[in-house]
């Protein structure tokens, strides 16, 4: 319930604060004094957009604030999702600056206009003879029927396995689109993998391969050169090896006389084992060559494929060719798997549904078995109201399964004999919407705490016995809700827990708009001005004193 609410500097209000009570609040006054204006600055509490033009003075910010009591609501939730700090009671403020920034506070946490939205909804519910749209929407009475129907809980278990099915159909309806588009380019990658493969790659082939195409190109120059080596290294008369050994044999008498005489032997000797093996090798080496001109052509034309794969794949190495052929074995493999992937996703998916779809038709029945109870309950009231032909049938349709259920809610009304019921939007009149709202909120305010409740003005138009009725039911509500009721019936006023009365101050250079909780003396006085005029006889004041006597 809304405990507290301040306005500041909005329109013609320049600083008012109200405390309303737990029951039904009662507003009247002058017409154009303000009750509207009051009505615009809660709404930016609702998250309504805001205008620098609702500035009382420009060069000042509005503040409106509003302190709730927050039991029964389905609203920690909400606080959960936005990441707030649930606290009761709550203050929700808006601020609009001189320059036309508008901030929002949750608790003194800055929030969006979304999440303000969000959160005053669970809050305030204000309607009025104009606002009645919502009741048209099929949505809005599929919400009025869960309510009525208590299934919340039924609802919430259906949701977490909606949800659930949900998310295996997004993954599953992904891997079909990725398959599609996969399998567009399977048959490219696997003709680069299959070439690829047939290629044979190796690491360091390409630098082996250049190298010995070298020396073949080159064999006869090369051949030449090493049998050149090999004759000097072994020449009979006059070689490499045997000049060394002739070194050896000359300072070997001497080699006792000093060591370093001795090193030099042993160096020398050393060096003459390492020549006999680089002589060994090199004629080895020189034997191996041969003139071949058709490994020369098979080089070639191995070289020839490596560089055309190079260029096709705009690389460099074969290091790099070997991790292009691993990328498209992983996407050939991904496609060649993906049709188990994709069957075993869509397992998943339809047992998903079928568990979601069983919940939905359990919900389905508990939302089914309260439309001969509601109907009949909205009927006999709208009687009761002045519509004693009013028929109310609630026509429902089966669906894919939605967020909501499988539930498709129509209620199709008729005020008048003789004429079958259709849709709300076609048939129903201004006046007739708002008392078949009032019912409906009357008829749910004992099924669930629904958020405080602003009528305004939706008792234009009806009088009398009808009028002292409607009150009554606001009065009846008011037990289980708060109720904040904007009246210009006397009948409706006098049932109020409290009375205020809004009314302008044109005593200052400027007229303001002004709120005051009416003692039970003025109230008789404001009643009796609402049965006689402005001044009212002595038997309005009487029939004044009646009916607060009695409801008060």
């Amino acid at each position: 319930m809304l405990s507290h609410l301040l306005i500041k500097n909005y329109a013609l209000i320049e600083h008012l604060e109200v405390q309303p009570d737990a029951n039904l609040n009662i507003i009247t006054g002058e017409t154009g004094a303000g009750k509207s204006i009051m009505l615009g600055a809660i709404g930016l509490l609702m998250g309504q957009r805001a205008d620098t033009k609702t500035l009382h003075n420009a060069e000042e910010k509005c503040i409106v604030e509003g302190t709730f009591t927050m039991g029964g609501f389905y609203i920690q939730n909400i606080f959960e999702e936005e990441e707030l700090d649930f606290q009761n009671p709550c203050m929700i403020r808006r601020e609009i600056s001189p320059a036309g920034k508008s901030r929002a506070f949750v608790n003194d946490t800055p929030v969006t206009l979304e999440t303000l939205r969000r959160i005053g909804s669970q809050l305030m519910d204000v309607h009025s003879q104009h606002d009645t749209l919502s009741l048209g929407s099929n949505e809005y009475q599929l919400q009025i029927i869960d309510t009525f129907a208590q299934c919340h809980q039924q609802l919430v278990g259906y949701q977490e396995k909606f949800q659930s099915y949900n998310k295996l159909k997004v993954a599953y309806e992904y891997l079909q689109r990725e398959s599609s588009s996969l399998k567009k380019e399977f048959d490219y990658n696997k003709f680069l993998l299959d070439e690829l493969d047939a290629a044979k790659i190796k690491v360091n082939e390409q630098e082996e391969l250049e190298e010995e195409l070298n020396i073949l190109e080159n064999a006869e120059d090369v051949k030449q050169r090493l049998v050149g080596v090999t004759n000097l290294f072994g020449n009979p008369e006059q070689s490499v090896v045997s000049m060394l050994q002739d070194v050896v044999a000359t300072l070997a008498p001497i080699k006792n006389f000093s060591n370093q005489y001795s090193q030099f032997v042993d160096r020398i000797q050393s060096a003459l084992i390492e020549l006999k093996d680089v002589a060994n090798d090199v004629e080895n080496e020189e034997e191996k060559i041969e003139l071949d001109d058709e490994r020369i052509a098979i080089i070639q034309q191995r070289l020839d494929l490596l560089f055309k794969l190079h260029q096709k794949h705009a690389v460099k190495s074969n290091t790099e060719l070997l991790e292009i052929q691993e990328t498209l074995e992983q996407k050939v493999s991904n496609v060649l798997n993906l049709s188990d992937n994709i069957s075993i996703a869509k397992e998943r998916m339809e047992k998903a549904k079928e568990t979601a779809l069983k919940t939905a038709e359990k919900l389905s029945k508990v939302r089914q078995a309260v439309f001969p109870e509601m109907e009949r309950k909205v009927v006999q009231l709208l009687a009761e109201l002045g519509i004693p032909n009013a028929k109310l049938k609630i026509d429902h349709e089966t669906s894919e399964l939605t967020e909501e259920g499988i539930d498709h809610i129509n209620f199709l009304f008729s005020a008048n004999k003789g004429i079958a019921p259709r849709q709300l939007r076609e048939v129903a009149s201004g006046g007739e919407f708002s008392r078949l709202m009032l019912i409906i909120k009357y008829l749910l305010a004992s099924k669930r705490s629904l958020p405080t409740i602003i009528f305004d003005e939706i008792d234009t138009g009806i009088s009398g016995e009808v009028a002292k009725k409607v009150g009554n039911m606001m009065r009846e509500m008011a037990t289980n809700i708060q109720v904040i009721s904007i009246t210009h019936l006397h009948q409706i006023a006098g049932l109020g827990t409290t009375h205020f009365y809004v009314y302008k101050d044109d005593s200052a250079a400027k007229t303001i708009s002004k709120m005051k909780q009416l003692s039970k003396d003025e109230r008789i006085v404001e009643i009796a001005k609402m049965i006689g005029g402005e001044n009212p006889s002595e038997n309005a004041i009487h029939s004044a004193i009646e009916i607060l006597d009695v409801k008060v």
